[in-house]
């Protein structure tokens, strides 16, 4: 009932303005003034209001950044991470700079040539030296953000070292499910054909690779300063496998396998003492507080990129980034496959 009566207010409340409005109209026409003629006087006050924007505008983005750029990821946590950091903020700092001259430019404009009586604005239709210059500067800054571009994605996407862990990402509507590809470091062949409640993944038993395959859920474990393959498969739509600490995505498709690889470099435990991180979760965990949550810790997690379906925001799976010989301890605690069948 409470809004309802706040609607009405609202309602009433933009027609009494309107008749407001009319009213000041109908009187000033009585007077022998005419409202709908902009003056002189009126542009003067429209370039002043500009320019007073201009300044009340940069003092809100200002703040926006001030607000909301801490709340943003906490460093990379892979060694192509850095690279992508870089670039990414290479170009928010060239955005940033014609993001700043053309607004200055716009309202300063907007206030210094206001409408004057008796002045006209000159006819200028060409100028082949303007053209150049704004064709040749944005083309030489896009050819080097191109480039950079290249350089990082050819490093992402190159052939994974021999020794590199070999890890499966499998996607399917609505989780995900992790294979390594044991001691011998190759993958067993799967078969959508085979996929059955017991075996998510298709994996052929006679496959002798597949004979020592480890499969878990919910969690998958990474050694700190190894490469990492991952071969990512889909089952029946697009999926994005997105873990936004190592700064990795790349799309599982149905019916191939796609590929990335990256070496972590901070372990889960050393991330949640890094200063950003508890100041992070400080403010996650007093949200958590307010809705009667309990808290967490900080995790990496494998995210769905992809708007695959309705429970699409529940994709997710934790991993844990820890030393060489904690990953051994616990990839050794883990039966195969196939042995626990």
């Amino acid at each position: 009932m409470i809004k309802f009566l706040i609607y009405v207010a609202i309602i009433l409340t933009v027609f009494a303005i309107g008749y407001l409005v009319r009213v000041f109209e109908l009187a000033s026409g009585l007077k022998g003034n005419k409202p709908h003629i902009i003056t002189e006087k009126d542009n003067r006050l429209n370039g002043r209001i500009m320019l007073t924007f201009l300044v009340v505008f940069f003092l809100f983005v200002i703040w926006n950044l001030k607000s909301f750029v801490p709340l943003t990821l906490p460093k990379s946590a892979s060694e192509h991470g850095d690279d992508l950091d870089w670039l990414f903020n290479f170009n928010m700092a060239i955005l940033f700079i014609v993001f700043t001259l053309t607004h200055i430019l716009l309202f300063y404009f907007a206030y210094k040539y206001y409408g004057r009586d008796n002045n006209r604005a000159t006819y200028f239709p060409h100028s082949n030296k303007l053209e150049m210059i704004w064709t040749v500067i944005p083309a030489i800054v896009l050819a080097v953000i191109i480039i950079f571009g290249l350089r990082a994605w050819n490093k992402i996407t190159a052939k994974a070292s021999d020794d590199a862990i070999v890890i499966q990402l499998y996607a399917k509507q609505f989780d995900w499910t992790a294979r390594y590809a044991g001691a011998d470091n190759k993958l067993g062949d799967s078969n959508y054909k085979l996929i059955t409640d017991e075996n998510a993944l298709g994996m052929d038993e006679k496959d002798a690779k597949g004979a020592d395959d480890i499969v878990v859920r919910n969690e998958f474990h990474i050694p700190v300063g190894k490469e990492i393959e991952f071969k990512l498969n889909a089952r029946e739509v697009i999926h994005s496998a997105f873990m936004p600490h190592f700064r990795a995505q790349m799309n599982c498709v149905p019916g191939m396998t796609t590929m990335l690889h990256f070496t972590p470099t901070v372990t889960t435990e050393e991330m949640r003492k890094d200063p950003y991180v508890i100041e992070l979760m400080k403010g996650i965990n007093e949200a958590r507080a307010k809705r009667g949550e309990k808290p967490e810790e900080f995790n990496y997690m494998l995210l769905c990129n992809k708007i695959c379906g309705n429970s699409h925001y529940n994709m997710q799976m934790t991993i844990i980034v820890e030393s060489e010989a904690d990953y051994n301890k616990w990839l050794s605690s883990q039966k195969p496959f196939f042995a626990k069948k």
